[in-house]
């Protein structure tokens, strides 16, 4: 070999060396996003939301970037936002809740009811609402837990069964909002106004974002939260290492029906009046901003702060499109985009865990 050929083995091996520790620093790097990705699955969406408020700030100014639009921004997702929270607990432990707009709309007619055919005190009538949204959490939990149906099913046969019960029982009456103010105020509660610099909250966002907070707190800190996130991985495993998981099933579909009925309440504040044909598309917004929030649909990982974010981004997207004068369209196009591009994401960390 001449010294020719020498310093050309010599040069190919170094450039193997160094795209060999170019390769490593690379995957290295990618290990490293992935795994604060897998730890943190809010990340993401929190990400996005940022994003595309810096971007249609950038783009609208004053018009968009200002505390009374992005209240408004709230105000317009409290709703999703608070059924977003109960959807997560249920696609958390790997299941799916298609009842969500009929138990939300029927606890709101059932209050509504209540106060105004019967005569029960208005206090008495939410109360009410809440317990028959907690019983039809219940049902949804038996069929789930004991009968062993599939939630996909059981909820797509409870929907039908409460939307077409809560049309025969309101007779599609509407209990307009004049009525409510001047005999039941606290049926509005939800509704209530209040200004903080310039800002523009009501009561039921300041309700979303404490329901939020104090759920991933539990999720997170909690024998319970553990347990959920246990059965939504691998239920059989999780009944061997001791978790019960009937009651586990039990507590959380009775606690998301606990909270549709206060999407209820807060739905009649919304709109001010109590309409049986309302929210009708709750059960599809509230898995997209679940889906978009980066909680996988096979269950066992995620976080509900990412459902309020994926909430929060359908709302920026709907509003900024708005303000812009694009066809209402657009705001479907880009929606459908980021559930692909978010179910995308899941599977790439489940490849890269596995």
């Amino acid at each position: 070999m001449n010294d020719s050929d020498a310093y050309e083995d010599v040069v190919k091996t170094r450039r193997e060396e160094g795209f060999a520790e170019f390769e490593g620093r690379r995957k290295g790097a990618m290990h490293r996003f992935h795994d604060l990705l897998h730890a943190n699955p809010a990340m993401v969406p929190l990400i996005v939301l940022v994003a595309s408020i810096v971007v249609f700030g950038a783009l609208l100014g004053s018009r968009f970037f200002s505390p009374f639009a992005l209240t408004l921004i709230l105000q317009q997702v409290q709703i999703v936002g608070i059924v977003a929270a109960a959807q997560s607990l249920i696609i958390l432990t790997a299941g799916i809740d298609l009842s969500v707009g009929a138990i939300t709309v029927f606890s709101s007619v059932v209050m509504g009811q209540f106060a105004f055919r019967y005569g029960i005190p208005p206090s008495l009538a939410v109360c009410c609402g809440l317990a028959f949204g907690t019983l039809c959490g219940a049902l949804n939990g038996w069929l789930v837990s004991r009968m062993k149906l599939p939630p996909f099913i059981v909820t797509l046969g409870t929907w039908q069964v409460i939307l077409a019960s809560n049309y025969l029982y309101s007779r599609n009456e509407t209990i307009r909002a004049q009525e409510i103010e001047a005999e039941a105020p606290i049926l509005q509660l939800m509704g209530a106004r209040f200004e903080v610099a310039g800002a523009v909250f009501t009561v039921g966002v300041v309700f979303m974002i404490v329901l939020v907070l104090a759920l991933a707190w539990a999720l997170k800190n909690t024998a319970w939260g553990r347990h959920v996130y246990a059965v939504g991985d691998d239920p059989e495993a999780a009944a061997l290492s001791g978790v019960n998981v009937h009651r586990t099933l039990m507590s959380v579909y009775m606690l998301a029906g606990l909270i549709y009925g206060f999407a209820g309440w807060a739905l009649i504040g919304r709109l001010g009046s109590v309409s049986p044909t309302s929210a009708y598309e709750a059960n599809i917004e509230s898995i997209t901003a679940v889906v978009i929030g980066g909680i996988s649909l096979f269950g066992g990982r995620g976080s509900v702060m990412g459902s309020l974010f994926g909430a929060l981004i359908v709302g920026v997207f709907t509003l900024g499109l708005r303000l812009l004068g694009a066809d209402a369209q657009w705001t479907y196009f880009f929606i459908g985009v980021l559930i692909i591009v978010a179910v995308a994401v899941d599977q790439w960390i489940r490849k890269v865990s596995a």
